[in-house]
């Protein structure tokens, strides 16, 4: 049997954005000294005089980018998750997401999986922060596959949108002919009768592993790819709630605002069932090695397992 191809889809976003860069000569690119990290370096290769490296000062890069957008440019601001989404969040705020500005955050280096950079880079708070922000877009791609549509999507888009990207190599799970990307529309990957499994980013992998391991027990779990957090696909949550009536999040973000607290607050206004939610547990991280870190805070495949086990002996 062969190998599962693997990509870290902070490389995706690169090689998106070089693909974007030939096609459309209104694409600028900015970095905060971080290009060789979060891959935009090729996209500076490919359309160098459309690149703007902004240095260490994250807030002034997302001015920055706002004001290129003013010029009817489309902006693609890139920088570690954490020092996006945390450390300029007032400028995202007041300068891209208050004047509906047409700009385009790439978050490379999001989660626990950014493994020896440790606690103080693992950005888990990331999509929680963005989803407050109004008329601001949210995704969270799963593969390379659906990482590379999003940022084309999010070209076409009008208006603010934040994607978040990984350091990890994860499976490529959505290579195939059928798979379609569309904002604001979750993909329902497997269909069961069981429990619900929803899952955004590497979490949709591990999740459908889980699943094939719950079949050995007689269970089958319905797994669902929720990549656009906001706006959420709430149809799809409902319906797939209705029919198997247990809920079971897995995101590797905490799990206060992000995927799961999109999910509970959908569920709990529309229609009531169980839910669990798998994810950082309202803790910091550590230093360690991405795979080791992503057992530890029961995020693997085997960990969803077992959780979604005991949520169901449980009920």
């Amino acid at each position: 049997m062969s190998e599962v191809k693997k990509i870290a889809t902070r490389e995706s976003y690169g090689n998106a954005l070089a693909e974007l860069g030939k096609l459309h000569e209104d694409v600028v690119v900015l970095d905060a000294d971080l290009a060789g990290a979060t891959k935009t370096a090729v996209f500076k290769k490919t359309c160098p005089e459309r690149f703007v490296d902004c240095g260490i000062a994250e807030g002034n890069m997302m001015t920055v980018a706002a004001g290129i957008a003013t010029t009817g440019k489309v902006a693609f601001a890139s920088t570690f998750a954490m020092f996006a989404a945390g450390r300029a969040f007032e400028q995202i705020r007041n300068s891209i997401g208050y004047p509906n500005n047409n700009v385009k955050i790439g978050a490379t280096h999001g989660g626990i999986s950014v493994g020896e950079d440790g606690a103080s880079h693992q950005c888990n708070e990331d999509l929680a922060l963005m989803r407050t922000i109004p008329g601001m877009t949210v995704i969270c791609p799963s593969d390379d596959v659906e990482a590379r549509a999003a940022v084309f999507a999010a070209y076409e888009h009008q208006g603010p949108v934040y994607m978040r990207f990984g350091r990890l190599a994860v499976p490529v799970i959505n290579d195939n002919p059928n798979y379609k990307f569309e904002i604001g529309k979750g993909i329902l990957l497997k269909e069961g009768k069981d429990v619900t499994i929803i899952a955004n980013g590497l979490e949709v992998a591990e999740s459908l592993k889980a699943a094939e391991m719950l079949a050995h027990q007689g269970i089958d779990a319905e797994v669902i790819n929720i990549h656009t957090i906001k706006p959420l696909d709430e149809e799809l949550i409902i319906k797939s709630a209705k029919k198997t009536g247990k809920v079971v999040t897995a995101e590797e973000h905490s799990i206060i605002g992000g995927l799961g607290g999109a999910v509970c607050e959908c569920l709990s206004a529309s229609y009531h069932v169980p839910v669990r939610r798998i994810g950082i547990n309202d803790t910091f991280g550590e230093s360690g090695k991405a795979l080791e870190l992503i057992e530890k805070y029961g995020l693997d495949a085997n960990s969803i397992y077992n959780t979604v086990l005991d949520f169901i002996n449980a009920i």
